[in-house]
């Protein structure tokens, strides 16, 4: 004869218990059976309520459980914000997505309104992006450190079908050169593209199961592989390249190897394109910024041979040690000076498969810093007198630069624009010539 005083003892003891369910243990996020566990709870509670709707005369109606389900989604996704973004590890988020998954399809399976939960998992699908940059910047370092960034040689046909395998190269004359033979880049080119392609299956298995639509699974993994190629990988190509310790053949190979994985991002556009069968021309379709990336490293490495190029002269240069009174010149150049055309000698002699105005630009560059620090040591304030004999040694060493010059260390270069960059220091060094004899024919 209490009906009615039960129906309220049931329903208020109904939430406190509920309201017991919804509280997340403090170390729910370091495993994915904590989430398990919490699921299973919320799902037990919520099958028992609906069965008593189904089962009982008016105990609970649809709008007692509605409530109660408002408040446990609110709560739920709440614990979940907030433990999920304590996760570094992507393979424990792809986890628990899968988890919440089957705990909406579950619920939903029971007439309980789930889509709030899709939706915050595509802010997790954001979180889960994050992991994947953070886990694959390691994978590109390794990679980076690894590499001897010299070319991969080939002994066989085996091995050269099996490197055309992982990275898409064609090249009609290295497939006629018998071997063994040599590939123009270097071991982390074929080992950087996979990853790009391995990140891409990984973003691909966050959408399964999301009901998203192709253009929304396309639009997703285009950003987040955006996001790899120009802020992960960008920024571990730049670290690679602004070490101290980095030569004159690292960045050649660099350079060389960025060039193909420029030329490689159409494959990666067509590999996105055949997963989600929605093509780039698409209106509203993500674009990929990987050419970007690749440029801005490959200019990077331009710099720094410019720079590294001047510096090794410098360190020549301080080598020079000229008696400013000699009576009699040597016999021939410098002993400095050879030693440094010879490096330049066989530097630019490196620089054969650099595109042809990197190599013409570091060539002249490296010309007029030699011209402009020869002039430099000859017009210093310390040189207060100076010997024809002395005169003469110099006059030996620019005759020196501008053979080398004329030589063409680097095809390309028309006429005497090579030359040039001589032009000033032995306008300056004919003039201090001229007035020292014209002096000593007056003394």
């Amino acid at each position: 004869g209490a009906r009615e005083t039960f129906e309220n003892y049931y329903r208020k003891q109904r939430r406190k218990q509920a309201r017991l369910v919804l509280q997340p243990p403090s170390n729910m996020h370091e495993t994915l059976d904590g989430y398990r566990k919490y699921f299973n709870q919320i799902v037990g509670f919520f099958v028992v309520e609906d069965h008593i709707l189904h089962t009982t005369q008016g105990l609970v109606n649809r709008a007692y459980i509605d409530e109660l389900w408002e408040m446990a989604l609110s709560k739920t996704i709440a614990a979940l914000r907030t433990h999920s973004s304590y996760c570094s590890d992507p393979s424990l988020v792809l986890d628990l997505k899968n988890l919440i998954v089957l705990f909406a399809d579950t619920l939903q399976g029971y007439g309980f309104p789930v889509n709030q939960l899709f939706d915050m998992l595509l802010e997790i699908q954001d979180q889960y992006s994050e992991t994947l940059l953070k886990k694959w910047s390691g994978v590109f370092r390794n990679i980076l450190d690894s590499d001897n960034y010299s070319p991969i040689p080939v002994m066989n046909e085996e091995v050269y079908k099996k490197i055309v395998g992982q990275f898409p190269f064609q090249d009609a004359e290295l497939e006629k050169q018998p071997f063994p033979k040599k590939f123009p880049f270097s071991e982390f080119v074929p080992k950087v593209y996979n990853q790009i392609k391995e990140f891409i299956y990984a973003c691909l298995k966050f959408s399964e199961d999301l009901h998203l639509s192709s253009t929304e699974v396309d639009d997703m993994i285009r950003k987040s592989t955006n996001l790899l190629l120009t802020r992960t990988l960008s920024n571990c190509l730049q670290n690679v390249i602004k070490r101290k310790n980095v030569g004159l053949t690292e960045l050649v190979q660099i350079i060389i190897n960025t060039t193909h994985l420029e030329k490689s991002c159409k494959f990666l556009e067509e590999f996105i394109t055949n997963i989600t069968n929605v093509l780039p021309e698409t209106v509203h379709t993500t674009k990929l910024y990987g050419t970007t990336t690749f440029k801005d490293a490959r200019h990077a490495a331009e710099e720094e041979i410019y720079t590294n190029l001047n510096q090794k002269i410098d360190q020549f240069l301080q080598l020079a040690d000229y008696d400013w009174m000699a009576m009699e010149p040597g016999s021939k150049a410098s002993d400095y000076l050879v030693d440094l055309i010879g490096f330049l000698r066989s530097t630019f002699a490196v620089f054969t498969h650099l595109p042809g105005k990197v190599a013409q630009t570091a060539c002249m560059s490296a010309c007029k810093h030699l011209s402009t620090s020869l002039m430099q040591l000859l017009l210093e304030a310390e040189v207060r007198q100076l010997t024809l004999g002395a005169l003469q040694q110099f006059n030996l060493d620019v005759e020196e630069c501008e053979q080398f010059a004329r030589s063409g260390p680097v095809p390309g270069f028309q006429g005497d624009t090579l030359q040039l960059a001589f032009i000033d220091l032995r306008q300056v060094s004919l003039c201090v010539f001229v007035f020292c004899f014209s002096f000593k024919m007056c003394d």
